[in-house]
């Protein structure tokens, strides 16, 4: 039996539990590989089913509660610290924020199984001030699906090599060499997938210097606020004469855009991913002047320029209309 074969079925819990703790706590290190590699060996009784399931549920409980009281005291800042860390950064912030809006607590139970969702769903529900008990019952359900579909997944593949006791020999041998293959396949998919979209969307922000000095010009610009409703918590203020829309609201009313300014979008998400996303999406639909703000909110506000309190807004199915808007 390989060496690190061994080493895995003498310590298989203990690294399981490990694993998935690391992982939910930010480090893109994927842990369906090991479920499956742990799901497999359960077909063979080299694990219990029962203490593996046991394992993956305490580490992953550990850090959903840790990020859950981070983000009940931190809010926001804790999401998108955890989006950073996240290999789908680009998209974690408004998929998930989006997805806890529309399904509440119940969003906990599928979340993992999303890419970008699974760490970060736990902070929003303490933003949002969840009682903790009903978190911890809607996680530890969340976790049991979501760890039952892949150990039984493995399982399954596990009790097919025991009719094939030849594959079975040979799948033992390269079993490291599969998982590893696996595991870099894994990431660089992911890697290289983001780094894709960052260069799509470098040479088109515009830098908060510029559209100061376009302001203060009296230049016209079109600027939305694409930011969730959520976003607004820890400081309900906006750019001055900022619109208010979520994306799907921006696509909706893309033929009321101006073309005749430049439009400016701007989020709190990392690298800018939402406003970047809008941009390309209203691009498609005719909307050729349209740029992300380089740093969104938080540049803006690091820079110390002018904010305008937000005006009431009204939500209905997420959608929120500003009541002042540029001319």
């Amino acid at each position: 039996m390989p060496v690190a074969l061994d080493f895995f079925l003498k310590y298989g819990y203990l690294i399981l539990f490990l694993w998935v703790l690391t992982e939910q706590l930010g480090v893109p290190i994927p842990s369906v590989p090991v479920l499956l590699t742990a799901g497999t060996l359960t077909a063979t009784h080299k694990l219990n089913l029962p203490l593996v399931l046991v394992s993956v549920m305490l580490g992953s409980l550990i850090s959903d509660s840790l990020w859950y009281l981070m983000g009940k005291r931190y809010g926001g800042a804790v999401v998108r610290l955890l989006c950073r860390l996240s290999m789908e950064s680009s998209t974690c912030v408004r998929k998930t924020e989006n997805y806890f809006t529309k399904h509440g607590p119940a969003a906990l139970l599928l979340a993992k199984f999303i890419p970008g969702l699974g760490s970060v769903a736990a902070p929003i529900a303490g933003q949002t001030a969840m009682p903790y008990n009903s978190f911890v019952i809607f996680d530890c359900a969340g976790i049991l699906i979501w760890a039952l579909t892949f150990t039984l997944g493995g399982r399954f593949f596990g009790d097919v090599l025991k009719k094939h006791p030849g594959a079975l020999s040979w799948v033992a041998h390269f079993a490291v060499l599969l998982f590893a293959l696996l595991l870099l396949a894994f990431l660089s998919y992911r890697f290289l997938r983001q780094r894709a979209f960052l260069r799509e969307i470098r040479t088109q922000r515009i830098a908060p210097q510029e559209l100061k000095g376009m302001l203060d010009n009296g230049q016209p610009v079109y600027i939305v606020d694409l930011r969730h409703p959520l976003d607004y918590l820890p400081d309900p203020r906006t750019l001055p004469g900022a619109v208010m829309l979520t994306p799907d609201k921006l696509v909706l009313e893309s033929e009321q855009i101006p073309r005749d300014r430049d439009v400016v979008l701007f989020c709190t998400c990392p690298s800018e991913a939402t406003a970047a996303k809008m941009a390309l999406a209203i691009r498609k639909l005719g909307v050729y002047r349209v740029r992300p703000l380089l740093g969104g909110f938080d540049e803006w506000k690091g820079l110390g320029y002018p904010l305008v309190p937000i005006p009431a807004v009204s939500d209905v199915d997420g959608e929120f209309v500003a009541a002042s808007q540029l001319a």
